[in-house]
């Protein structure tokens, strides 16, 4: 059955909880400036500030020094944790941690579960000049200051990586690190999570702003090994790359990074290849992740790699462009160009995360993200007619640059995808399953073997005709309303995208249709439709009403 679920209620009303609603934790290695940013924190924001250390030190009638030294440390972190969890109860707060509050795990899902949490993270050696002197932190006075800062950022950062908020905080003046907190604090909304639950194969989808920051924490508990190779386009190197590179850091990962040149071109066999032997030259382990950062060339052509690399290495997904963050990111399709056709040397290789920081699609140009919404569009035409109303109300918004928009659309298309994806993951069935995500695909690839894969035609702009293209031999069959096409089409204007077949030959588009990987028996699949929202294949399709279809929607004759 297909997933026509909206945003969850659970997602509805943390979405719409303002983060001033939940206290603000702060966490990090002592000198990060926790008490002086929280103070200042608490009075810009009109809350109460306490500090952990020293309520348990209240509360004990002992110093923090004096407690480790007569009973330990765990027999601290037991009362630290009584103490936060008091605090958060009595509703918002700004928050000041000791440490190594958050290295304890009940203490960590305690701050989840009631705030947000800040990482200020800062450098040793801007760390050094802070807390040099102080004779009050039991850590410090067990060996050579820098060794001992050293050894704890080794072990801690990778758990203070897995903060909601990552903020840097330098040789600024306080009021800075404050001011770049606050306004993290102003654009931050809590991930939205959806899980592609295919047996023996489930992995999560995770939704929110500033991701990337935080990948690398994420990637460590999904992934196997702390060892990755990025594979990036050189485009998405400058913009993104830097910030992941900083996460994988943060959270213990060795890597390395190959890019390739940007474009459909790198999704060729010589380019695998290439990109393949650079692979092996790193010498990976059977646990070695592959990271694909880009858009969907870059997902197919990185998948498609970890597939093929030592008989299948981990993947994980950090697409960068909306069309791959709402399609080819999520089913585990994977693959490179053949001059046959588009997509026919592949292999099925799920992702074990994917991340998606709707924060990329600033960079995105607006062409892009517009192809990208193609893919929107789409599923609520297969199956999902509320969603297609809900782009025909808000598609203009989401293009606009509207986060709250973007971030519900890709949302709504991936729990949509997902669900068809664990009903026919392999897409065997015979009938509907998940070939149905191949509405206006057929025509799609004619026209982009035609244009010759590349910047004259992006895929979501062939996807949109194709779906007028879909609609209109529906019509002419008999299954559904003539209107409809027309509808779409008028739908697809208003939002900048094509609609109409660009005079290329009918003859032409035909013959790449016959190369079309959806061929069974010498008979080509169609994904047609009902109506909006009510998608079904279809083997029994004259070739001559294609052809009709296409002269109608723009090609020429001969």
């Amino acid at each position: 059955m297909l997933d026509k679920s909206d945003d969850t209620p659970a997602d509805a009303a943390a979405r719409k909880q303002p983060p001033l609603g939940r206290s603000v934790v702060l966490v990090g290695l002592m000198g990060a400036g926790k008490s002086a940013v929280g103070k200042r924190l608490a009075a810009s924001l009109a809350l109460p500030f306490h500090d952990s250390d020293a309520e348990v030190e209240a509360a004990a009638g002992l110093s923090v020094a004096d407690i480790f030294a007569r009973h330990g440390e765990a027999h601290f972190r037991d009362g630290e944790r009584r103490v936060i969890a008091r605090l958060l109860s009595e509703g918002p707060i700004v928050l000041a941690t000791g440490g190594g509050a958050y290295m304890d795990e009940a203490t960590r899902a305690l701050i989840a579960a009631r705030a947000i949490a800040v990482w200020l993270r800062a450098p040793i050696p801007v760390l050094l000049r802070r807390v040099a002197g102080r004779t009050h932190r039991p850590l410090l006075n067990t060996g050579d200051p820098a060794a001992v800062l050293a050894q704890l950022s080794a072990r801690r950062t990778p758990i203070y990586a897995k903060a909601d908020i990552i903020i840097d905080s330098t040789e600024d003046p306080p009021d800075m690190t404050t001011n770049a907190t606050l306004a993290a604090l102003a654009r931050y909304t809590r991930p939205i999570e959806v899980r592609v639950d295919l047996p023996g194969a489930a992995y999560d989808v995770v939704i929110g702003r500033g991701m990337l920051s935080g990948a690398g924490a994420r990637l460590a508990a999904a992934l196997p090994q702390r060892r990755a190779i990025v594979v990036t386009d050189s485009h998405v190197a400058l913009a993104h790359l830097p910030t992941l590179n900083a996460a994988l850091d943060d959270a213990g990962f060795t890597h390395d990074t190959l890019v390739v040149p940007p474009g459909e071109g790198s999704k060729s066999l010589t380019r695998f290849s290439a990109l393949i032997e650079d692979i092996l030259a790193l010498k990976p382990e059977r646990q070695t992740a592959i990271v694909a950062l880009g858009g969907g060339v870059i997902g197919d052509l990185a998948g498609f790699a970890a597939a093929a690399t030592l008989r299948g290495l981990p993947f994980a997904q950090i697409p960068t462009s909306l069309l791959a963050q709402v399609d080819s990111s999520v089913g585990g399709k994977t693959g490179i160009n053949s001059r046959h056709g588009k997509n026919l040397i592949g292999a099925f290789h799920q992702p074990r995360l994917v991340i998606i920081d709707s924060d990329t699609l600033t960079t995105l140009p607006r062409r892009e993200a517009a192809a990208g919404y193609a893919e929107i569009l789409k599923a609520g035409l297969i199956a999902d007619t509320a969603l297609y109303q809900w782009c025909e109300a808000n598609g203009a918004a989401l293009l606009e640059g509207d986060q709250d928009v973007q971030e519900t659309a890709i949302a709504k298309a991936i729990r949509f995808k997902a669900g068809v994806v664990v009903a026919d993951p392999l897409e065997t069935a015979r009938t509907d399953g998940r070939a149905l995500l191949n509405l206006g695909h057929s025509f799609a690839h004619s026209f982009e073997a035609e244009t010759g894969y590349g910047t004259a035609l992006l895929h979501g702009e062939a996807v949109a005709i194709g779906l007028v293209c879909a609609f209109d031999l529906s019509a002419r069959l008999g299954h559904c309303d003539p209107a409809i096409a027309a509808r779409i089409a008028t739908h697809l204007a208003s939002v900048g995208l094509p609609h109409r077949i660009g005079g290329w030959s009918a003859d032409a588009l035909l013959a790449h249709m016959q190369r079309d990987k959806k061929m069974r028996d010498g008979v080509l699949s169609f994904v047609l439709a009902r109506g909006i929202g009510a998608a079904f294949t279809s083997r029994e399709v004259p070739m001559a009403v294609v052809r009709e279809t296409l002269l109608a929607c723009g090609a020429t004759h001969p």
